[in-house]
């Protein structure tokens, strides 16, 4: 099981685990998915009330397969973001630090384009 902050340290670990994640079921010829990740991260805790909060907050279908974490990252970052809030019991809307969550991306894939997704938009 890992710990969930909602600090910038805790988002880098989170985004490569992804990544680890991601070819450790593919290895397994199992599908990368939420409740496949969720269950593999937080194994009994993993309940399908706790799959269901993230997936409700994430906006996405827990048996859906997700697409690598570094070419399509935004529906990754709305699954962390919906961990951090459900795990911490904070607001996903207000409580969960953006910035850091963003910033972490950048330093987990180096050599990708920033994900800045809360910029604002020219008037």
């Amino acid at each position: 099981m890992i710990t969930i902050e909602n600090t910038q340290e805790c988002f880098v670990r989170l985004w490569r685990l992804l990544e680890h994640t991601r070819h450790h079921l593919n290895g397994q010829c199992r599908r990368f998915c939420v409740r496949s990740v969720l269950r593999l991260w937080f194994e009994e805790e993993a309940t399908d009330d706790f799959i269901w909060q993230v997936c409700r907050l994430s906006e996405q279908e827990g048996w859906n397969e997700l697409p690598p974490p570094a070419r399509y990252p935004r529906p990754h970052r709305e699954l962390l973001r919906a961990i951090v809030a459900t795990r911490l019991g904070i607001s996903y809307y207000k409580q969960v630090d953006l910035k850091a969550l963003d910033a972490a991306y950048s330093v987990a894939v180096p050599r990708s384009t920033p994900l800045n997704v809360n910029k604002k938009k020219r008037t």
